[in-house]
């Protein structure tokens, strides 16, 4: 039997094998991807994938959502070992893939391929179709020429292709079709999992839905694992078995799609969600607007990732009863002081500081007055605000913010939050409000986002 022989039986072994059903075939273990700073004064690293633990079973489709920027792409292209990890294991049939190299990464790389969310820029223009799905064979010597080329063949076919598109360029194809090489592409190597990121949203409406449907006939028909990164929270539901949500390079919640669609149990999640438009115009649904924009992941909060724009974010004791207007345009304030601290200054203004001159970064009674304007500030909410505006002047702006921090910043802002359990079919939410001291996410809801519900 010939080596592409081989090839084509490994591709056709069925989902339903007894051997394989029910096992993990990726597992994820506490995986870190820091991008280091750079630039004249250096800086603290990017952290774009933080400490993410995760298994995925043979035959799963896992999804990842969340805003842009929280990592996604990352973390997929991270296992692919696309990037290279900082710290943690990632685990495929047993074997810990960030520690290959050479031929050995070389020959793993045929078990595990993407699928690009751009199916223009993905293809080489200069190149056939053919010579396009035809490229990973040709790198890793499968068959013989003659082989290989039958195999693209019965690939396009397989990807509702026809054989002739084998002699034509990327650029007389459409969107979808684009998409289909891209697919044939990554099945060229008989792989068990795949990475596809955001297969679909460059797609119109219509084309999307063919591109999902021969996704699931693919993975139905060869035993398919996929991790599918997206923005569209319909096709996920759709497609996917389990949903991670990550945020800020973290794992906020991971479970059963229904289960978490239905119910979600972190902030972050309950927030993404609503942002899902209802048909029914009568519906009760109601739209969470978060504050602000996510940190910077070459900062993050030092507490729980969400922290910073949390709507039901734990307050420190001897505040839980100050005015929600109050609290908001506190928590206002001390988001600019971070803003500000995160700002790019110039060499002027770095050399300013250090001479202890005023500088764009100075007037902070200013904001103050502004932020606050038309809310009365209880007496000891002003102390503290009036010693973080001296703490300013005096050219420490940095320690304002931990003076600030200190008082106002409470468990969530000074504690990482664990994993909790928060259902029996093994869901689990990154929040400090499951511990039970704490209302749980949905009364706090409830009771301060939405009191006329309580």
């Amino acid at each position: 039997m010939s080596e592409m022989s081989e090839t084509t039986e490994t591709i056709d072994r069925p989902s339903n094998d007894p051997e394989r059903e029910g096992s993990s075939l990726l597992e994820v273990r506490g995986l870190k991807t820091y991008y280091e700073g750079g630039g004249f004064f250096g800086g603290s690293p990017v952290k774009a994938v933080d400490d993410v633990s995760f298994d995925i079973e043979r035959g799963e489709t896992l999804g990842v959502v969340g805003e842009s920027g929280c990592g996604k792409t990352t973390l997929g292209r991270t296992l692919l070992r696309l990037e290279q990890a900082t710290d943690g294991e990632v685990l495929i049939d047993g074997q810990d893939v960030t520690d290959l190299s050479g031929e050995v990464l070389k020959e793993w790389r045929k078990n595990a391929q993407i699928v690009f969310q751009d199916p223009e820029s993905s293809l080489n223009q200069r190149m056939t179709i053919g010579e396009i799905v035809r490229e990973p064979l040709d790198v890793h010597e499968q068959g013989s020429p003659r082989e290989r080329k039958q195999r693209v063949r019965e690939l396009l076919e397989t990807v509702g292709l026809r054989e002739e598109h084998y002699y034509r360029s990327p650029h007389q194809f459409s969107g979808g079709q684009r998409q289909r090489v891209g697919i044939a592409r990554a099945l060229a190597l008989s792989p068990d999992f795949l990475v596809l990121d955001e297969p679909v949203s460059a797609l119109d409406m219509s084309v999307q839905a063919k591109i999902i449907n021969l996704l699931e006939e693919l993975q139905e028909e060869f035993g398919l694992t996929y991790l599918f990164i997206a923005h569209d929270l319909s096709v996920v539901r759709h497609i996917c078995d389990r949903v991670a949500v990550m945020y800020l390079g973290n794992l906020m919640e991971l479970g059963e799609t229904e289960e978490l669609f239905a119910n979600p149990a972190n902030p972050y999640t309950k927030a993404l969600l609503s942002a899902i438009p209802e048909p029914d115009p009568t519906s009760e649904k109601r739209r969470i607007t978060l504050r602000g924009t996510p940190p910077s992941p070459r900062d993050p909060p030092s507490g729980c990732p969400f922290s910073t724009r949390c709507p039901v974010k734990i307050r420190p004791e001897g505040y839980e009863d100050l005015d929600r207007e109050v609290w908001e345009r506190l928590e206002v304030f001390r988001e600019i002081l971070r803003e500000r601290g995160r700002a790019d200054r110039t060499l002027s203004e770095r050399a300013r500081e250090l001479l202890g001159l005023e500088t764009r970064f100075s007037d902070v009674e200013q904001i103050r007055e502004e932020v606050f304007a038309d809310v009365t500030i209880p007496e000891t909410v002003d102390e503290h605000l009036g010693r973080a505006g001296d703490l300013s002047r005096e050219g420490d702006e940095r320690e304002a913010r931990e003076y600030l921090q200190a008082e106002f910043g409470g468990e969530c802002e000074l504690e990482e939050p664990e994993q909790h359990a928060v259902s029996d079919t093994g869901r689990e939410s990154l929040c400090h409000r499951h511990n039970p001291e704490h209302r749980s996410p949905a009364e706090a809801f409830d009771a301060d986002v939405h009191p006329d519900r309580s």
